[in-house]
């Protein structure tokens, strides 16, 4: 069975986004052992599920980095861009953009037929209601939690939904040189 793999910042205090959804409290000047960390993450994945909110930027972004030779990106945006994406939504009806198939059933059971599919491991990128439905469903197989060194005291949580207590398991922590300490983490099952 496939993986379904959780890759989010978040500030110390537990937030993945301000109040409005700011990230201005996240680390971008990435050292390059955390770029390798993330690149060793993706790279055995060959599925993106997404939220519709986060796909509207994420997708058009990677395509315009991918579409740049000369971005020192360039190849997180080719993975990004040639990459299947499964996006979720209850309001779009159809996909515009490449590579990309739409979701509308119910959440739980989508995932399920995903992970049961033939392939390689699942990562899923997505905003707070998003990723706290798949927390909550018990959907998430790795948690890969990069916690920047803010704290901005209110915002966008994504465990704050769950209507029971999650264990979770370390499986290991690394301090990166830019501040960054990732979390990796697998839940606890019955």
């Amino acid at each position: 069975m496939r993986k379904l793999k959780l890759q989010v910042q978040m500030t110390l205090d537990g937030y993945i986004g301000g109040p409005n959804g700011e990230m201005d409290w996240a680390v971008w000047d990435w050292d390059d052992r955390l770029k390798q960390y993330v690149g060793d993450l993706t790279e055995p994945v060959d599925c993106i599920v997404l939220g519709r909110k986060l796909a509207e930027g994420f997708i058009p972004y990677w395509g315009s980095v991918a579409a740049n030779p000369e971005n020192p990106e360039y190849s997180a945006g080719q993975k990004f861009t040639n990459t299947h994406k499964v996006v979720f939504t209850k309001t779009l009806d159809k996909s515009d953009w490449a590579n990309t198939v739409l979701a509308k059933g119910d959440l739980a059971d989508e995932i399920n037929k995903l992970k049961n599919q033939d392939g390689k491991d699942i990562i899923v990128y997505g905003g707070a209601t998003f990723v706290s439905a798949l927390i909550q469903h018990g959907l998430i197989d790795e948690f890969h939690l990069l916690i920047n060194p803010t704290a901005i005291g209110n915002g966008m949580a994504i465990f704050n939904q769950l209507d029971h207590q999650q264990g979770l398991t370390l499986i290991k922590s690394i301090a990166f040189d830019c501040g960054i300490v990732v979390l990796h983490y697998e839940p606890k099952r019955a």
